[in-house]
């Protein structure tokens, strides 16, 4: 590992060469392209530069002590220096292990997240616009830019299903693992007996793709337009800029109906449309290549039951990793760090273990 670190190190250090020099300097792509790699680069180097001075902190301890120190007290403080490294030198190589193993090539795009009320009727309509509203609140807590793609609205204040994409820096990366099926239990505000109703709600999150990342052949589609239905104003109701997009082979249908341009809408219809088929295409080849993961964290099973959230306690419990808040009302707001940092935790551990068995 410390070889490879090394040869990371200096890779660094080559790019920053590059970068001063007036020709690269003068190029934006080129400047670009090496500016990209030293940002992926910089936490490994960091980490590992860390990592250096402790083991040269050691290094100087221990040759102090072993050349023979007369002084108790300065030979005390000699070996406590050198336990306190190496008590950092464990710290940060797990640190590293953890920056070393492969990454997810679609961490760093933004995604489209599909929401879909399920068992429950109106009141999973009205838990999926509860959900809709959580994620765009914790995109807004992250900086992050959401917009809607494709909405189908309820009367009385629901969703049946939204389609909406949140563009940012690590948003795949941070919402991966909200894929799955989510139940809430609650008294719904038409039960007059105050009996708490079970429903559910399915969510899909997919890294956005274009066209140039995962080819679909246009003779495969079936494009449709129409006048967009419900919100929208006037406008909606006078031009067909709603576009419907169906993947043939597949039997895949988008909608987008969101933009006033239909070339806009196209164009959001299309990415939706192949993320949903690369999604799709990832799901098969993962089936062929590898055994079914012991736990769910990661895999996107939209089968699989990942959370509750239970009102009348107040609590939200992720079924993967045994996880239970208590703070429904922050969770419902966007507070979403906690359950996504304890995911991506139990990911990477799961993670370190099949390498170390490997």
């Amino acid at each position: 590992m410390l070889e490879k670190l090394k040869e990371i190190e200096e890779k660094y250090a080559d790019i920053e060469k590059k970068m001063t020099l007036p020709e690269v300097y003068t190029d934006v792509a080129a400047y670009a392209k090496l500016a990209k790699e030293q940002k992926e680069l910089s936490p490994v180097v960091e980490t590992y530069r860390r990592y250096t001075k402790y083991k040269e902190t050691a290094d100087e301890a221990r040759a102090l002590l072993d050349e023979g120190v007369d002084d108790p007290e300065f030979k005390d403080l000699l070996r406590e220096e050198l336990e306190e490294a190496k008590l950092s030198m464990e710290k940060v190589q797990q640190e590293l292990k953890i920056l070393l193993l492969p990454t997810d090539p679609n961490d760093s795009k933004n995604v489209i997240v599909e929401i879909r009320g399920g068992a429950g009727g109106e009141e999973a309509a009205l838990f999926a616009y509860s959900l809709y509203r959580m994620y765009s609140m914790y995109a807004e807590s992250k900086h992050w830019k959401s917009e809607i793609a494709y909405i189908n609205e309820t009367e009385i204040g629901g969703i049946k299903e939204v389609s909406f994409v949140i563009e940012g820096e690590g948003a795949y990366s941070r919402l991966k693992f909200e894929s799955g099926v989510h139940r809430v239990q609650r008294v719904p505000d038409t039960e007059a007996s105050g009996r708490i109703h079970t429903s559910t709600v399915t969510v899909a999150v997919l890294p956005e793709m274009d066209e140039m990342e995962f080819e679909v052949n246009p003779s495969d589609l079936q494009i449709d337009t129409y006048r967009s239905s419900g919100a929208g104003g006037q406008h909606v109701n006078k031009t067909e800029s709603a576009i419907r997009i169906t993947h043939i082979p597949t039997g895949t249908v988008v909608e987008c109906q969101d933009e006033r341009s239909q070339y806009k809408n196209r164009d959001r219809a299309m990415k939706i449309l192949t993320s949903r088929l690369y999604e799709a295409e990832q799901r098969r080849q993962n089936a062929l290549v590898a055994a079914e993961r012991k736990s769910q964290v990661g895999t996107g099973d939209r089968s699989e039951r990942i959370r509750t959230y239970n009102f009348p306690q107040g609590r939200v419990t992720d079924h993967r990793i045994g996880l239970t808040l208590y703070k429904i009302e922050q969770i419902m707001n966007g507070d979403l760090d906690e359950i996504i940092d304890a995911l991506i935790t139990a990911d990477q551990a799961e993670r370190l273990n099949a390498s170390a068995e490997e």
